[in-house]
């Protein structure tokens, strides 16, 4: 099957790029190309496109702001879906809606304009709406989905709005890293003052300025039960380590920083991380990261 000639017949309207290059929109600044990218431009444009892609068997992967992602290198047979044309924002009383292509720092300057505060913890983060609510993004004071009060989500082709519950939130996980698709999120803060909100998103943005400088995925891994990954990775000798052009920071155990552009390495890197940690402690490591495609 020709995908490309068959993406053009079957999605004539949708914006479409050809051969698109995963290293230039992750973070960790690697990984090879896909066939092609689609930019659905509403939430019914997104609906069509992934019912077509299901339908024709085409493979695809999602891809948002790329923070907390690792790509493979090669070339992917298939199809990215992208959010980023997803950009529908407003605020209404304490509540706020924002498409999953909106960035965070662009719904965090909503929030200050409608003086909502809460969402001052997630400040500094670079992730989309849409990447964040699925990840469930957050620090161990607050999490994406604790101000989630309803996603508007695709399900098999239908729009559907889902409430916080049947969402399935938990630490960095959701119903939506195993099949619902999220295309915008109502978000509920709190009344507080322009002033008071931009104190406490300076004091988090000043918080994250101290993490590693560098091409990285944010944190690799999920905080075991009472433990801290970066601690624990440290603990085992393993802070430092190199595969390649990728090693494990010097700053926090918990960042892999690549310097090249395999992600071949990255992964490998990974990979021996957790096994000398589950050697060492007995404790095995769960990704926070996800891999794509």
């Amino acid at each position: 099957m020709d995908i490309l000639s068959a993406i053009r017949r079957g999605l004539p309207h949708t914006l479409l790029e050809e051969w698109f290059c995963f290293a230039r929109h992750v973070t960790i600044g690697c990984g090879g190309h896909a066939l092609c990218a689609l930019y659905p431009r509403s939430v019914e444009e997104l609906a069509q496109a992934l019912l077509f892609l299901q339908r024709e068997n085409i493979p695809f992967c999602k891809l948002g702001a790329g923070a907390n992602v690792l790509p493979q290198d090669g070339v992917f047979q298939g199809v990215v879906v992208r959010f980023c044309k997803l950009d529908v924002r407003f605020y209404e009383g304490r509540t706020l809606f924002a498409g999953a292509g909106v960035p965070l720092g662009a719904l965090l300057r909503l929030a200050r304009e409608g003086c909502i505060g809460g969402l001052e913890p997630f400040s500094g983060i670079p992730a989309s709406v849409g990447g964040a609510t699925a990840m469930n993004a957050g620090i161990p004071v607050r999490h994406f989905g604790d101000l989630v009060e309803r996603v508007l989500a695709v399900r098999g082709g239908e729009i559907v709005l889902l409430k916080r519950e049947e969402c399935r939130f938990s630490q960095k996980d959701s119903a939506f890293l195993h099949g619902d698709t999220v295309a915008g999120v109502y978000v509920r803060g709190a009344l507080s003052d322009r002033d008071q909100i931009a104190r406490e998103s300076c004091y988090y943005r000043t918080r994250r300025a101290r993490l590693p400088k560098g091409r990285s995925m944010g944190c690799v891994f999920v905080n075991p039960q009472g433990e801290s990954a970066g601690a624990l990775i440290e603990r085992c000798g393993l802070k430092g380590l190199r595969q390649g052009r990728a090693y494990i920071s010097p700053v926090h155990a918990n960042f892999i920083i690549n310097e090249g552009d395999s992600a071949q390495d990255v992964a490998a890197l990974i990979e021996r991380v957790k096994a000398g940690v589950l050697q060492k402690t007995g404790i095995a490591l769960r990704e926070e990261i996800r891999r794509i495609p």
